[in-house]
């Protein structure tokens, strides 16, 4: 056993429902612009392909947790989007074998400093700053695919305050689940333990200090998080 200079980082986790396992995260994969309504609001160019990012693993915040507001923006917005997490994968992964990969799902956020974005698209810059922040993937427990089957419809639903303020179905996305998995496995060796965020729907917007928001997916587990006061 290798012995470390520091103390190791722990290995971050999902919580799985109906199970005492957990399940070990590698990567967080992410894609952008996957739902024309949401391209249109936010003035994008609807013939752009969907965007590929990541996260850190330690961003996640699992379900029940707070949230500090995070330093380094005033335009603090959520993205609620089903997730996606893989038991296998490779590369060139045909689209008519991806959903063999599928571990499970779950709802999550890709939480988002807005007016950051706005600066790194106008200038090009890479998107770390707007996306990959501490607190900025809170994830809920994943259902596997043997209680939930293979998913390609079903409504993703969000909510502030008790407030609905996304709902869509995921039939509507541009790139469709197995066509992720097998985009994303041209360019990353897709391996066990990685989830996908696979793009939120119409009707982003900013939170505050002390707002509840509440994801919920037809047949998942939903995701409930509380924004808290700002990191110091």
């Amino acid at each position: 056993m290798a012995a470390y200079a520091l103390t190791a980082p722990a290995q971050v986790h999902l919580d799985i429902t109906g199970s005492d396992e957990k399940f070990p995260v590698r990567r967080i994969y992410c894609i952008g612009k996957n739902y024309l309504a949401h391209i249109r609001e936010m003035n994008a160019d609807e013939r752009d392909p969907p965007v590929i990012f990541m996260k850190p693993t330690d961003a996640i915040v699992k379900n029940g947790g707070d949230i500090p507001y995070p330093v380094f923006t005033n335009n603090y917005h959520y993205e609620c989007e089903l997730v996606v997490a893989l038991k296998s994968g490779g590369y060139n992964i045909p689209e008519d074998e991806a959903e063999d990969h599928i571990f499970g799902y779950a709802v999550g956020l890709d939480m988002t400093r807005r007016d950051h974005q706005a600066e790194a698209l106008a200038k090009g810059l890479p998107w770390e700053v707007t996306k990959g922040f501490d607190q900025s993937a809170p994830v809920g427990p994943i259902t596997p695919v043997s209680d939930c089957g293979i998913l390609r419809s079903g409504h993703v639903r969000f909510s502030v305050n008790g407030q609905v303020k996304q709902d869509a179905d995921i039939s509507l996305m541009i790139w469709k689940i197995n066509e992720i998995i097998s985009k994303l496995s041209e360019q990353h060796r897709l391996m066990p333990g990685d989830i996908i965020m696979t793009g939120t729907p119409a009707g982003v917007g900013a939170v505050v200090t002390g707002d509840v928001l509440d994801c919920h997916f037809d047949g998942l587990q939903p995701m409930q998080v509380r924004i808290g006061a700002k990191a110091a």
